[in-house]
C-alpha cells in the first residue's frame, strides 16, 4: 500500500510516496534526474518491480513546485544532495522505517546527488547505490571517498554517458561495477531494456542492501 508523506527538509516540506512490503528486505530511496519528479514513469516502473521483490521504495520530490520552476535550481547538485541527505535522515528517524537498511537508485543527474549523499552519510547508512543512465562525473570530487557498493548502468546507444561513466568508474575505490545494457538509449525506452535495468538493480540490492554485511566490512576503512 502506498503511503503519501510530507518530508521536512530545512524550511520546506517535500512530497513523497513510500511503499513497504511485508518482511521488507530494505528500502530503496530514489533520486530522480533534473526536471523529473517522484511521478517519473521510469522510476515508478523500477520501484514497482523492486517492491514485488520485497524492497520498500521511497520516491519523493527533491524540489518544491516553486523551486522546480527555476531552471538553475533543477541543476543545483549541492542543493539536491542536501535534500536527499535530509530525506534519508528523516526516514531513518521514523519508528516504522528506521530498521530498514537504505540504498539509493539515482537516474541521470540524480545519480550525482545519490553518490554525493552516499559520501556524506557513509556506508553505515547508505548500503548500496545504483545509477541508471547517470552522471557520476558530476560527483567527481567525492567519487574516491564513496564506500558504498556502486552499480553503474548505461545504455549501449548512449555513447556520451558511457564515456562519462567509464571515466568516473576509474576513480571509484571500493566495490563497483559498470554494466552496459544492450540496445538501450539514454531513457531506456526500447522494449525490454528497462526490465534489464530492474533485474540488475534487484540483484545489486539483494547482494549489498539485503546481504551486504560481511562483504562490505572487508572494504570499510574506519
Amino acid at each position: 500500500m502506498k503511503i503519501e508523506l510530507d518530508i521536512p527538509a530545512d524550511d520546506v516540506m517535500l512530497k513523497g510516496d513510500i511503499v513497504v512490503p511485508d518482511n521488507s528486505k530494505g528500502s530503496v530511496i530514489f533520486s530522480h534526474g533534473s526536471g523529473s519528479s517522484r511521478l517519473s514513469p521510469r522510476n515508478r516502473f523500477v520501484a514497482y518491480t523492486l517492491e514485488t521483490q520485497g524492497f520498500a521504495t521511497l520516491l519523493f520530490d527533491l524540489l518544491t513546485e516553486k523551486e522546480d520552476l527555476n531552471y538553475q535550481t533543477r541543476f543545483d547538485i549541492d542543493l539536491l544532495t542536501q535534500r536527499l541527505v535530509k530525506a534519508t535522515e528523516w526516514l531513518k528517524s521514523q519508528q516504522d522505517y528506521k530498521q530498514l537498511n537504505a540504498g539509493y537508485f539515482g537516474a541521470s543527474t540524480g545519480a550525482a546527488s545519490a553518490l554525493r549523499a552516499a559520501a556524506v552519510l557513509g556506508p553505515e547508512v547508505v548500503k548500496a547505490v545504483v545509477s541508471r543512465g547517470g552522471r557520476p562525473d558530476l560527483a567527481e570530487r567525492v567519487l574516491e571517498s564513496v564506500k558504498s557498493p556502486i552499480l553503474l548502468l548505461a545504455g549501449e546507444l548512449d555513447t556520451p554517458v558511457i564515456k562519462l561513466n567509464q571515466q568516473a568508474f576509474k576513480k571509484m575505490r571500493r566495490i563497483k561495477k559498470l554494466t552496459i545494457i544492450p540496445g538501450a538509449s539514454h531513457l531506456f525506452e526500447e522494449p525490454g531494456t528497462l526490465e534489464e535495468v530492474t533485474r540488475h538493480a534487484n540483484e545489486w540490492f539483494l547482494k549489498y542492501l539485503y546481504r551486504y554485511q560481511k562483504e562490505i566490512e572487508k572494504y570499510f576503512i574506519k
